[in-house]
């Protein structure tokens, strides 16, 4: 087994090619500078791996440094502005595709975009395949299992600690802030709409006594789960004093100036905890609850699964959410040894 990994020199990057050698497969380190790619390769300690330089705007170079690799892990963002160009190269290469994206906007139009073009070379492409969106897209589904019939379900994120995010991470925030203060996506009567006002304003998460303010926002699930299930509504939500981080400008010299990335100390550090509230069309409600440590390192044990998966055992052609491609209980039980626990309970009352 052979993987790609573009955008290989950034931080998340150097975290997906460190696991794909903990698990012993082989990785080709791919992006647009060789030095960095070097760089990358003496850091995690893979000075023999192969590097091939393409740029995201050049098509045949990108095709080529895709070629002879069963899968291909896009972590170079901002994906909003260069995914697709990844995207199109790797399904012209024939390889499976996932990417670390976090950009609902990306999101939905790589399913807009690819769906025929997959399906016809016969690859799956999954994007999103980080730490959110893939435990709380397999979640969903099976909430809906439980209910039977889905009139609503609401995904909320909280992240505590962690040291910040990575510079790769802020870009993706400038590149997409007014998606963000609009709140994003909501799926409303099978049509996604801009600007959805929240429809809770605060929640009381696992392990608190007080209610956390929340506020719309971008989440991806908000794109997958309506792939696989019927629910006439879907919204994400964070917690609002996230709104107000964001608010604060970043220059690219302000974000060059920081940290590549949180150190090992600081992500041991984090908690994540992401809450899935489902209502059934016969009031019947229920929760899903995923909580874990270390959101980037998280992200590039669940990137490597998740193309090792469409490569040793293939889904169907296309553009997939994860539960599409992927058993949700055996998906999220593979990550028990990661630090991952989820819960289904009774939803308690609004």
């Amino acid at each position: 087994m052979k993987i790609a990994v573009y955008g290989a020199s950034g931080y998340q990057g150097k975290l997906v090619l460190t696991e794909l050698a903990r698990r012993d497969i082989e990785a080709v380190l791919t992006g647009r500078d060789l030095a960095r790619l070097e760089e990358a390769a003496s850091a995690v300690g893979l000075p023999g791996a192969e590097r091939r330089v393409a740029g995201t705007s050049d098509h045949g170079a990108l095709v080529s440094a895709f070629r002879g690799c069963d899968g291909v892990i896009n972590c170079a963002g901002p994906f909003t502005s260069s995914g697709e160009a990844v995207v199109r190269a790797a399904i012209a290469a024939g390889c499976h595709y996932v990417d670390t994206s976090g950009e609902q906007l990306y999101v939905k139009k790589i399913f807009d975009t690819f769906a025929t073009e997959a399906e016809n070379a016969g690859v799956s492409v999954v994007p999103a395949t980080n730490d959110g969106c893939v435990p709380v897209d397999l979640m969903a589904h099976i909430l809906a299992d439980r209910l039977d019939s889905v009139e609503e379900i609401i995904t909320t994120h909280v992240v505590v600690g962690g040291g910040g995010m990575s510079r790769g991470s802020l870009r993706s925030v400038v590149e997409t802030i007014d998606a963000i203060k609009a709140g994003g996506l909501a799926y409303d009567d099978g049509d996604w709409r801009p600007g959805v006002r929240a429809r809770r304003t605060a929640i009381t998460l696992p392990g608190r006594s007080e209610a956390t303010p929340v506020m719309a926002f971008p989440v991806s699930e908000v794109v997958t789960i309506p792939r696989h299930i019927r629910v006439r509504r879907v919204q994400g939500l964070t917690e609002a004093a996230l709104g107000d981080r964001l608010n604060t400008p970043l220059t690219p010299e302000i974000i060059e100036s920081l940290p590549e990335g949180p150190d090992e100390d600081s992500r041991r550090t984090q908690r994540f905890s992401y809450v899935l509230d489902a209502t059934g069309t016969d009031s019947r409600r229920a929760r899903g609850i995923v909580q874990g440590p270390d959101t980037y390192g998280t992200t590039a044990v669940i990137a490597v699964e998740s193309a090792r998966r469409l490569i040793a055992d293939p889904a169907k052609p296309g553009v997939l959410a994860p539960a599409q491609a992927y058993h949700p209980i055996a998906f999220l039980d593979f990550l028990a040894p990661h630090g991952i626990q989820w819960i289904i309970e009774d939803a308690p009352a609004t």
